[in-house]
């Protein structure tokens, strides 16, 4: 059993990715993938909307549009899906009685929000496997504990900001929430591609050994190439982890199949009490982003280098950590399917590869129907020598990647692609704004990922926390052994 451990310097949140599970009590949720496959459909069709998503994606995570009772004790479990669509879901329930509707994973967001009412509507929204007419939504009026937020209330201020009068303009110049029934303004959220309106309204989230009341989440009544709702986990206070004042919150992804299988792995969520330390790992703590909003809801960690085989790509230091205007540096995402890498870091990366990968040839006619920036021509050879690919990070750890990680075969194409992609900046073609890398889920796939949200909170700021990423054994109950053949091809390469 391979492992890797990570040590990042800061005083924010922690990832931690390690090979055993932790013995502290948890909540288990269930995670799946997200990404249709359509047998009408070329494989490259699908392949290109996945990573047309993933720019859209990375684009709005660069440039975003701004926009106590539930305190957990103890662990929970629930069940977390890979989905057609290039993500994972996992099925939470609100309301009493509770009503059950399956949401994105995504640490790349914070607000969680739901399909909600009988006049739901999604435009956009035929992805394969999905019937924009029979999206599950929440029914606020079946629920007893449901309510509308106010625009006094603090919740709302955790989405529109500490300024009352801007938050409630109809109640007069000097607002009083003796003599305002305002409610809180409608919110807007765009996330890439897609986008979801609605109200924010407090109901019970109910978790199967804990019921977490006055949850604040989002009733969205209208959305945009959003088959599901969202589960934001980021770092913001609308976030499930702030709300539920976690500890930490720990996944392992199922390798993609890319369908809609019932398989399922554990989303752990850990509440107040003791806390355990995983034996034979090291902490570090995730980096902070030095411009803050809208940076600052992000998972930051502290790159340092690339190797491709044994040797080392040269990438440009501006592009490792944030620097002042927030531009630059590492996040990890569960939202991006792919990993996204600005041009000044993916350009070298592939050129390392074409290098060693010289005896194969390039294969254009792919690159340019599938979106990927780099395929080789594998339709003629049995058996291909890939070079390793290895992250490594600040403190001398290192991530060392499976190679179904970061390679894929599109068998229609008889192509094999790397699965980072690049695209020009919202600023422009050589213009840095926000993350220069996101680590999207393909490369988290079959690793143990957990997040110390606990060490974040240590007065001394002291490096107590630490991120390690460790490689599950095959057979293990959480994440499964898979061969790139499951993918979209069906002819599986020597080596695989």
């Amino acid at each position: 059993m391979a492992s890797v451990f990570l040590c990042f310097l800061s005083l924010s949140a922690f990832l931690i990715l390690t090979s055993s599970s932790s013995s502290t009590p948890t909540i288990t949720l269930t995670l799946s993938p997200i990404l249709p496959t359509n047998s009408s459909s070329n494989q490259w069709e699908f392949i290109s909307n996945i990573t047309k998503s993933t720019l859209a994606r990375a684009h709005h995570l660069k440039n975003p549009h701004s926009s106590s009772s539930s305190v957990l004790h103890g662990t929970e479990k629930v069940p977390l899906f890979a989905r057609s669509y290039g993500g994972y879901s996992v099925p939470l329930s609100f309301g009493t009685p509770p009503q059950t509707i399956p949401l994105v994973f995504d640490t790349g967001s914070s607000l969680v929000w739901v399909p909600c009412t009988s006049r739901y509507v999604c435009t956009n929204c035929t992805f394969a496997h999905v019937d924009p007419s029979k999206i599950p939504t929440f029914k606020p009026n079946l629920s007893s504990s449901n309510s509308l937020v106010g625009c006094f209330s603090p919740k709302c201020a955790w989405l529109f900001g500490p300024d009352v009068k801007a938050r409630c303009p109809d109640c007069g110049p000097n607002p009083n929430p003796a003599n305002c029934s305002r409610t809180c303004p409608v919110y807007l959220i765009k996330y890439g591609l897609g986008a979801t309106a609605g109200l924010a309204v407090s109901d019970n989230l109910n978790l199967p050994h804990h019921v977490a009341r006055g949850f604040l989440f989002g009733c969205s009544v209208l959305s945009a190439r959003q088959p599901e709702g969202i589960a934001g986990f980021g770092r913001a206070p609308t976030s499930l982890p702030n709300q539920l004042n976690l500890r930490k919150f720990s996944y392992c992804l199922l390798s993609h199949k890319f369908n809609d299988q019932p398989k399922s792995s554990d989303l752990i969520l850990t509440g107040a009490g003791k806390s355990g330390g995983a034996g034979g790992v090291a902490y570090t703590p995730f980096g902070k982003n030095p411009a803050k909003f809208p940076y600052n809801e992000y998972y930051y960690v502290y790159l340092r280098s690339i190797t491709v085989g044994k040797k080392e790509v040269k990438l440009p230091i501006q592009l490792l950590r944030p620097g002042p205007n927030g531009n630059g540096g590492t996040v990890v995402d569960s939202g991006s399917t792919l990993t996204f890498m600005d041009k000044a870091a993916f350009d070298p990366l592939v050129a390392e590869f074409a290098a060693q990968m010289g005896q194969v040839k390039r294969a254009p006619e792919a690159e340019a129907l599938s979106g990927f920036g780099l395929c080789l021509d594998v339709s003629r050879e049995q058996n291909v020598s890939l070079p390793g690919l290895v992250f490594h990070f600040k403190g001398g750890a290192q991530m060392e990647l499976p190679l179904p990680n970061y390679f894929l075969l599109v068998s229609d194409l008889g192509a094999l692609c790397l699965s980072i992609v690049s695209g020009s900046s919202p600023a422009g073609p050589d213009v840095p704004v926000g993350p220069a890398i996101i680590l999207g889920n393909i490369q988290q796939q079959n690793f143990y990922i957990e997040y110390d949200l606990e060490k974040q909170r240590v007065p001394d700021g002291s490096c107590i926390p630490e991120l390690v990423l460790g490689n599950l054994e095959p057979n293990s109950t959480h994440c499964l052994p898979w061969k790139i053949g499951n993918f979209i091809g069906t002819r599986v390469l020597g080596g695989y």
